[in-house]
């Protein structure tokens, strides 16, 4: 079961003015299940993107980044589908991506660069072409712009839980609206993860001060998360902004205004984040990884990734086995190669365990496994050779991770 996740209640998705979301059943890959979402976008709206940098990404990975190109952001609907990634598809997967782009655009009035597609879920198997096109029409009919919960289920694959939250906050004396979805289990690792986010505003601003906020929101949310090292051909992170809150437009990124937006999306995004982690596949056990003191940014990352992928830590921690020596090792292979291992110190929630380059003369393993049996625990590891800092979220491995991987097909 997810850590500490529930679903959101559908009354606390909060619509967004300028945004409806229609839902439809279009069995892409298994009958009787939401499978489709478009989303439609008042005129006006300014869209910003972050994308998978996975060499063989999807075609509709490729389709986006030329749309919001060639568009500068003025987009006007988005369509996800789930149950095939149309992943490892060649020129087919494009002509069937834009060919999905087309039939939408005729039925919003839109032009087809306008539309941005998005599909999770199997590799390198067709799209389904006949029931997608077949599930736009039910998908325009039913648009509405309090479904936000019902596209929060239609986004999801292995997901346990669907994810989402709103926030209001005041800019320019304006009330300001966000709301936002993710979905994603497995698969999941920085730049992206096998994950879908889409979050979106009403407030009023500039599309350059938009891609400014997507990037600051993205390094400090899903970027930061991991569960399994895999990062997948399909990640998409959207923020889309309607203008429709009335407050004078953003476009400074050192005003207040674009401050407290900034700030707010950004809780935004890593509270659906880390949904993901609390979420991963077969998870019982939701991680905080903290590195200080480092020389920089980048070094702290590389520990603390070496921590959160290592599966002999995962599997140890989903035991409760305060085997801890796997972290000092996986600290060691991290590859800061001027690291004194003397001067850093471990802690396991608030217990150190090891300084001085060996066990802390203050610990008993009593007190570690006392923290391992927590279903959140926070791993502490101070390097003490600087002032940077970084933190990731991750989960532990179970059986389950196993089962659901390999049943993924069935």
């Amino acid at each position: 079961m997810p850590v500490n996740l529930v679903a959101p209640e559908a009354q606390s998705l909060l619509a967004v003015p300028g945004v409806e979301l229609g839902i439809a059943k279009a069995n892409i890959r298994k009958p009787d299940r939401k499978d489709m979402l478009v989303i439609k976008l008042a005129e006006g709206s300014r869209v910003a993107g972050v994308f998978t940098k996975n060499r063989f990404c999807a075609a509709p990975v490729i389709v986006c980044k030329e749309h919001l190109f060639k568009t500068n952001g003025d987009i006007r609907a988005l369509v996800v589908n789930t149950g095939n990634a149309n992943a490892g598809t060649g020129e087919a997967g494009l002509e069937k991506a834009r060919t999905t782009c087309n039939a939408l655009a005729e039925l919003l009035q839109v032009a087809p660069e306008q539309v941005l597609p998005f599909s999770t879920g199997v590799i390198l198997e067709p799209l389904p072409m006949d029931r997608l096109l077949a599930g736009l029409p039910q998908c325009v009919a039913n648009l509405g712009g309090q479904h936000w919960f019902d596209a929060a289920e239609a986004i999801m694959t292995t997901d346990i839980v669907s994810k989402g939250t709103s926030r209001q906050i005041t800019v320019d004396g304006k009330t300001v609206t966000i709301t936002g979805i993710s979905k994603g289990s497995g698969m999941i690792h920085p730049n992206m993860a096998t994950m879908l986010g889409y979050v979106a505003t009403d407030a009023a601003i500039s599309q350059s001060t938009l891609a400014a906020l997507i990037d600051h929101a993205v390094n400090r949310s899903f970027n930061c998360i991991t569960v399994d090292g895999d990062t997948s051909t399909n990640d998409s992170f959207i923020v889309a902004a309607t203008g429709k809150a009335g407050n004078a437009e953003i476009n400074d990124i050192g005003s207040v205004e674009y401050l407290a937006l900034r700030d707010a999306i950004t809780d935004v995004a890593v509270e659906l984040a880390q949904a993901i982690v609390r979420d991963g596949e077969g998870a019982t056990k939701f991680m905080t990884i903290k590195v200080e003191a480092g020389q920089d940014v980048e070094e702290c990352r590389k520990v603390a990734y070496a921590i959160a992928h290592s599966p002999l830590i995962k599997t140890a921690f989903f035991a409760s086995d305060p085997n801890l020596g796997r972290i000092l090792a996986a600290i060691g292979y991290a590859g800061v190669d001027d690291l004194d291992v003397n001067a850093l110190q471990l802690y396991l929630g608030d217990v150190l365990v090891a300084e001085n380059g060996g066990r802390a003369t203050s610990y008993v393993e009593e007190q570690g496994a006392a923290v391992m049996q927590e279903s959140e625990i926070t791993v502490r590891v101070v390097l003490n050779r600087g002032s940077a800092e970084a933190t990731v979220w991750t989960c532990d491995f179970s059986y389950d991770y196993v089962r659901i991987n390999a049943d993924y097909r069935s």
